[in-house]
């Protein structure tokens, strides 16, 4: 497995560490536990997945949350890689 490598750059003016996940979803360390958040946020990549769930569309999800830098692409982005994710773990699973 390809481990991303850790990115130090200055976001806002603050120096921000994150190690990417894609372009807009990264793991920041002290972040939200850790968990994948939105670059830049600490919204985490996992309320919009349960968002999904829960019926929102992604008009609802950029109407509700692009005030804090969400934008259509980081969504589909996000939904990409948890599809990546659970095509790669039932592939583990069944091989």
């Amino acid at each position: 497995m390809n481990h991303p490598k850790l990115v130090s750059e200055i976001l806002g003016g603050e120096p921000y560490e994150y190690y990417p996940l894609g372009e807009h979803v990264v793991i920041a360390p002290g972040v939200c536990g850790g968990r994948p958040t939105f670059k830049g946020t600490r919204f985490e990549v996992q309320v919009v997945m349960d968002l999904l769930a829960a019926g929102w569309d992604v008009e609802r999800i950029l109407d509700e949350y692009r005030p804090i830098g969400i934008t259509r692409e980081a969504v589909r982005e996000a939904i990409h890689l948890a599809e990546d994710a659970l095509r790669t773990r039932a592939a583990a699973l069944a091989a």
